[in-house]
This record gives structure tokens, sequence and C-alpha cells, in this order.
């Protein structure tokens, strides 16, 4: 069974809660930790999406120009 991007966002925004309200250091750290891995993530997922359409459609959904998100996650 395929689960839909918005369900797997809504599981992951519940989780990043339970994190973000936890008093324990180590929540807080596994946040900084899971800032690094999005950002990552959002260059592996764009240059997919470049490659499967075009740098025009990621520069579409990021709200910016082709150059600018080409610069950003081409790499």
């Amino acid at each position: 069974m395929s689960r839909e991007p918005t369900d797997i966002a809504a599981e992951a925004r519940t989780l990043l809660d339970a994190l973000a309200n936890s008093t324990d250091p180590i929540a807080f750290e596994t946040l900084l930790g899971l800032s690094q891995y999005v950002g990552e993530c959002l260059g592996i997922s764009a240059r997919t999406l470049a490659q499967a359409q075009s740098w025009s459609s990621v520069a579409g959904l990021a709200g910016t120009t082709k150059q600018a998100a080409w610069e950003r996650w081409h790499h």
C-alpha cells in the first residue's frame, strides 16, 4: 500500500512536534540533525524532480526563479 505525501507529512509533523515540545536536550539535538537532513533531502528531491520534469518545475514549486533553484540544488 502506497502512502500519499500529505499523509507522510502529517505523520512527520506530529513526530517533529513531539520533539519540539520536549524538555529533553537530546530532542533539541535531534531536531538540529533533522534540520540538516531535511536540507539534504530537499536537494535530492529537487534534482529528482528536475530530472523527471524540469528546473522550471522545481522553481515554480519553490517560488523562485529557475536559475536560483538550479544554483541552490543542482550539485
